[in-house]
This record gives C-alpha cells, sequence and structure tokens, in this order.
C-alpha cells in the first residue's frame, strides 16, 4: 500500500470521526440542560473515570494513546456544556458592564501615584504609561492604593514582576485585598549601579542600601564584596537620596544613573545587575474597572481544590478553547498547609470567542477567583 492509499484511508476514517465527534458535542447541550435542572456541577469526576476505564480496557498497547485523546475529548466536552450552563458569574456581569463603556484611547495624562521619590523606576514607568501624568510620591506599595481608594489619585503605578527576580508578592496580595482592576502595563529595563558620595571608593563602603527587589536583582554583585552590610530599603532612589543627605561615611546605594545626577552621587560600579536583559513589568492600576481599545492581556489570581489534577483540570480548560497562557506563579495561601493560590496572564482579550466562556468556568470551578483586568502592555 503506497502512501497515497494510506492517505485515503486516514481521510475517511477522519471524516468518520468528525461526524461523530460533532454528534458527541451537540449532545452536550442536552447534558447541560440536565444538569442545569437538577443543580449538578460540570465537572462529574466519577462518571470521567468510569469512561476513561472502559478506554484503556480496550485500547491493549495503545493505552497511554487513547487515554490522552479520550482526557481531552473530556475537556472539550465539559467547555462545550459551560457554554449552556444558566448559573450566572460575577466575571460575565463586570465584563458585559464594562464593554458597553469601552474606552477607545488610554489616557495620556491624569493623577498617578507611585512609590518613592523623584528618580525611582516607578517615576519612569509612569512617565512611560502616562506621558503628562501628574505624578504624587508616595511610601509604599499599599499607600499607592490608598491613595488611588481615597480619590486623591485616578490611577496608581507598581511593579509586578523582574525578569530575574520574579513577581513582587506584596502588589498581588494588595490586588486581591483592594480588587482593584489593572488597566495598562508596560516593562522597563532596569540598569543598576552602585551609587555612593563624591570621593568615596568601594574598599570604604561598609553598607549599602537598596529596594528588596533591586538587591535580589544584584545578588551576584553583592556576594563578591566583604564585610558589607545589605540593608533594604523602601526604594531605590529614596536609598540615593538619603545617602547623599547622610554625614555617615561609607554608606552607598544601589540605584539608577538618573539618580546619581538627581542626588550628586558617584558611579562605584556600573551594571552591577545580575542580568543584561533585566526588565521589570510594571502596571497601571485603577478603582474603576476599565477596558481600553487594544486590551491583549487577561490577569487572574486563583486556587483549586488541593486535590490530585485539579490544576491540571484548569489548564485544560485553557487548552479547550485555544487560550494561551503567559504566566503561571504559584504563591502558598497563608495559614493552609501545603495549599497554594495561583498568578495566571493569559494572552487574550474579553471581546474574543469563547474567552469569556473560559472565565465563566474558572470563577464555577475555583474555590477562589478573581479577575485582575484585561489591559494591553505597551
Amino acid at each position: 500500500m503506497d502512501i497515497a492509499e494510506i492517505r485515503t484511508k486516514i481521510d475517511t476514517i477522519d471524516s468518520e470521526m468528525l461526524s461523530l465527534f460533532l454528534q458527541r458535542m451537540e449532545l452536550m447541550r442536552d447534558v447541560a440542560g440536565y444538569k442545569n435542572a437538577h443543580s449538578l456541577p460540570i465537572i462529574d469526576k466519577a462518571r470521567e473515570r468510569e469512561v476513561l476505564a472502559k478506554v484503556m480496557d480496550r485500547a491493549g498497547d495503545m493505552e497511554e494513546y487513547a487515554f490522552y485523546f479520550f482526557s481531552k475529548l473530556i475537556s472539550l466536552a465539559c467547555a462545550r456544556q459551560n457554554e449552556f450552563i444558566a448559573k450566572p458569574t460575577k466575571v460575565r456581569a463586570l465584563v458585559e458592564q464594562i464593554t458597553t463603556q469601552l474606552q477607545e484611547v488610554f489616557p495620556k495624562t491624569g493623577t498617578v501615584a507611585c512609590q518613592g521619590v523623584e528618580g525611582s523606576n516607578a517615576q519612569a514607568a509612569c512617565d512611560k504609561l502616562l506621558p503628562r501624568g501628574r505624578i504624587m510620591y508616595v511610601k509604599n506599595f499599599r499607600a499607592v492604593f490608598e491613595a488611588v481608594r481615597s480619590g486623591l489619585c485616578k490611577y496608581g503605578v507598581l511593579p509586578i514582576e523582574n525578569s530575574s527576580n520574579g513577581s513582587v508578592r506584596a502588589v498581588y496580595e494588595l490586588l486581591l485585598e483592594y480588587q482593584f482592576s489593572i488597566v495598562r502595563s508596560t516593562n522597563l529595563f532596569v540598569h543598576h549601579e552602585l551609587l555612593a558620595k563624591p570621593g568615596t571608593r568601594l574598599e570604604d563602603i561598609r553598607q549599602i542600601y537598596s529596594h528588596q527587589q533591586a538587591l535580589g536583582q544584584c545578588s551576584g554583585f553583592l556576594s563578591s564584596l566583604s564585610g558589607v552590610e545589605v540593608i533594604p530599603y523602601d526604594n531605590t532612589a529614596s536609598a540615593a537620596k538619603m545617602v547623599s543627605e547622610s554625614q555617615e561615611p561609607g554608606l552607598a546605594a544601589i540605584a539608577s544613573a538618573q539618580c546619581a545626577k538627581l542626588y550628586g552621587l558617584a558611579c562605584l560600579r556600573d551594571n552591577i545587575q545580575d542580568s543584561d536583559n533585566n526588565y521589570t513589568q510594571f502596571i497601571c492600576i485603577s478603582k474603576d474597572p476599565v477596558i481600553y481599545a487594544g486590551s491583549n492581556r487577561i490577569s487572574l489570581i486563583l486556587a483549586c481544590d488541593n486535590t490530585p489534577g485539579a490544576l491540571n483540570d484548569i489548564l485544560s480548560k485553557l487548552s479547550a478553547r485555544g487560550v494561551n497562557m503567559g504566566k503561571l506563579e504559584s504563591c502558598p495561601v497563608t495559614g493552609r498547609l501545603f495549599e497554594f493560590m495561583f498568578f495566571l496572564e493569559l494572552d487574550a482579550s474579553v471581546q474574543e470567542p469563547g474567552v469569556l466562556s473560559v472565565l465563566d468556568d474558572l470563577e464555577r470551578s475555583c474555590p477562589i477567583f478573581t479577575f485582575l483586568g484585561n489591559y494591553a502592555l505597551v
């Protein structure tokens, strides 16, 4: 049998399989109707195990392939059922409310809160996100949220993740607490220098101050020093300002070249970050949920049941609808042993077909589900 004949047989089988697949998926409308009427959940693990057990018993030496094929088929069937479930979700109501007032253009001006002082990376991110924004500097991340909550500022800008030092979990925790929305995001290249008062030598340094994230991003350089105390500080620019104003000798800060100019400091060492590809993602938050035109990224916080396969069920829901996940990071749930929340970023828009259905599905199946926003990364 030559390849043309083999492919003809495959095409015939594919046609038969497609017909049976469409019939099976159409029956999901009836299954969903029954579950609606009897208040039953979409996922029925006992039924799934029963189906897979029968498949494996009949598959012989193709058991592994058959198991994968029917597992994927079950995920698609659950996704289809979810489209017909009548129970409303909070995320659907919120998205439908927001999208009726879809904003065309992200503004270039507005009052915006950020942590630190002039010269901070957050200030640079503010200038990039809102070029004509009026910046109000505050002491810490919580103060950014409070400035937005109180109405002092319409927006807040905060770091959310660094390419070499991971997520800023304190910001995720505050997003969960305040239930604010992410409305814009940007990546900023972060270049670190060791700064001290003019005339200070590297061997004179006894204490180095900077933000915890910056210290983590420069861990290689810091570990090469001996007899130096490394001290976390509120902000890189605030650390530079403190060093410039201090009368105590032997102090240095890890901050940007801009801070050296602003606060009259000298650069003792340049490019001290561990990676030459050191980027920090900053987000712009708003108290009121808004989706602007061109939004193509969705951020979520969720938790799944602490049972085998629970996380895989979440990933299957995304895969079944062709939604790409750009980020998945776990974080321990405080006070609950071996239980985790997950930070997710999806490369998607709520206006794309099927995306809102998968958000419905996740909200219904996850004990913790928070929609942080649909926004553009610029």
